[in-house]
C-alpha cells in the first residue's frame, strides 16, 4: 500500500439515515404515522424535481448567455429570475396538440415513462447522511437498471408520433443510450471495486480519507472523464444531441409534442443532469463527505465545518456548470463520429482501466487503503 489509511473516528459524525428507515422504525408505533411520511416523501421528491428543473434551466439559460457576452433573461422578476416560472406556466395552459394517425396512448405514454424513471433515480441518490430516501445496498445496479428506461420513453414517444425525423431521432437515441451506457457503467464499475461495495452510503464513507478521483493513480482520473463524457452523450446534451439536432431533425423525438407534454420531456432531460451530476459527485468526488486528505487531522477538521449538504450541492453545482460549458464550447459531431467515439475509443480505454484497476485493488497499489 502506498500509504496507511488514517483511522475512521471521522464517520461518526456521518450517521447515514434514510427515509426507509425511517418509515420502517415508525412503522412498529403507528401505520398512520408511517403512511404519512411515504406521502411527504413523495410530495417532496416531486417538489425537489420541479424546482430543481426550474433552477437548472434558468442557470443555463444565464450561462449561455454569459458565455456568448449577452445577458440573458432579464426582465421577468431580478435579473430574471421568474422567467423559469413563468415558463412552466405558460406551458402548462398552450394547448396540447396530438397529429392525427398517432398512436394516442402511446404518444401519451412516452414523456410520462421519462419523467418516471428519472423519479425513481432520484429515489437511490444519498442527498447527504439524513436527506435520501432510500439507501439500498445494491444502489449502484439499481440505479443503472432504472436509468436505462428513460430511453423507452424516448423510442415510444418517436416511433408513435407518425413523424420520419421524430422516429429517426428516437432510433438514434436509441443506439446512442445504449451505447454509452456500457462504457459509463464500465467506469462506475473502478470505483466498486476500490469501495467495495455497491451502496451509495458505503461508497461516500470509503472516501474518508480522500475522493477516489485522486486517491488512485491515473485510474480514478481516466474512469471519471470516460464517465463525464459517456454521462453527456445519454443524456444526450451537447456535443452527442443527435437524438434533437435541430438543423437535421427539426427537434427530434419531441418534434410532434407540445405542451404540458413536452414540457414532461424538458423536465426529465434537466433532472437527468442533475442525476448524472450527483451521481459523479458521489462516484468521484465523495459525495457529502467533506475534502479529507489522511491522517491530516488539522485540515480534515476545518473542512468538516461546512456541512454535508454544501459540500454535496457544490459538488453537482461544479459538475452541472462543466456540461453546460461543454454545451456552448464544443461542435455537435457526426452520428458516424458519435459511434466511433464509444466502441473504438471510450469503451477499449475503459475496459483497460478496469483491468488496472482490479490489480492496484488485489495489490493495494492506491492511496489509503479502505477495508469496508
Amino acid at each position: 500500500m502506498l500509504l496507511a489509511s488514517a483511522n475512521y473516528l471521522a464517520l461518526e459524525n456521518y450517521k447515514v439515515i434514510s427515509l426507509s428507515q425511517r418509515v420502517s422504525q415508525a412503522w412498529t408505533d403507528s401505520a398512520l404515522t408511517s403512511l404519512l411520511m411515504l406521502a411527504g416523501g413523495a410530495v417532496a421528491i416531486m417538489g425537489f424535481m420541479s424546482v430543481t428543473a426550474m433552477v437548472l434551466v434558468y442557470a443555463e439559460r444565464k450561462i449561455a448567455a454569459h458565455f456568448q457576452c449577452r445577458l440573458g433573461p432579464m426582465r421577468v422578476g431580478w435579473h430574471g429570475t421568474l422567467q423559469s416560472i413563468a415558463d412552466a406556466l405558460k406551458l402548462f395552459f398552450k394547448e396540447d396538440i396530438v397529429p392525427t394517425n398517432t398512436d394516442k396512448m402511446l404518444h401519451a405514454l412516452g414523456p410520462a415513462i421519462c419523467v418516471m424513471a428519472t423519479l425513481l433515480a432520484l429515489i437511490a441518490l444519498p442527498l447527504s447522511p439524513t436527506f435520501n430516501i432510500a439507501d439500498m445496498n445494491i444502489g449502484v445496479l439499481y440505479l443503472s437498471a432504472v436509468s436505462g428506461l428513460g430511453v423507452l420513453g424516448i423510442l415510444l414517444g418517436g416511433w408513435s408520433s407518425n413523424n420520419k425525423w421524430s422516429l429517426l431521432g428516437a432510433m438514434r437515441a436509441g443506439a446512442q443510450i445504449i451505447s454509452y451506457e456500457i462504457s459509463m457503467t464500465i467506469s462506475i464499475l473502478v470505483v466498486v471495486l476500490f469501495a467495495g461495495s455497491m451502496k451509495f452510503s458505503t461508497i461516500v464513507q470509503s472516501q474518508v480519507d480522500g475522493w477516489w478521483i485522486w486517491r488512485v493513480p491515473v485510474v480514478g482520473f481516466v474512469a471519471f472523464f470516460i464517465f463525464l463524457i459517456s454521462s453527456t452523450a445519454e443524456n444526450n446534451r451537447t456535443p452527442f444531441d443527435m437524438a434533437e439536432a435541430e438543423s437535421e431533425l427539426t427537434a427530434g423525438f419531441h418534434t410532434e409534442y407540445s405542451g404540458l407534454r413536452f414540457a414532461m420531456f424538458f423536465l426529465a432531460e434537466y433532472i437527468n443532469l442533475f442525476i448524472v451530476s450527483a451521481v459523479g459527485a458521489t462516484l468521484f468526488l465523495g459525495g457529502w463527505m467533506p475534502f479529507h486528505i489522511g491522517n491530516f487531522t488539522t485540515f480534515n477538521a476545518v473542512m468538516d465545518l461546512i456541512p454535508a449538504g454544501v459540500w454535496f450541492a457544490l459538488k453537482v453545482a461544479a459538475l452541472v456548470f462543466l456540461s453546460m460549458w461543454f454545451r456552448w464550447t464544443f461542435p455537435r459531431l457526426r452520428v458516424d463520429q458519435l459511434m466511433k467515439l464509444e466502441w473504438k475509443v471510450l469503451l477499449p480505454i475503459g475496459l483497460v482501466n478496469l483491468t488496472v484497476g482490479a490489480i492496484l485493488v488485489l495489490s493495494e497499489l492506491y492511496f489509503f487503503v479502505w477495508n469496508p
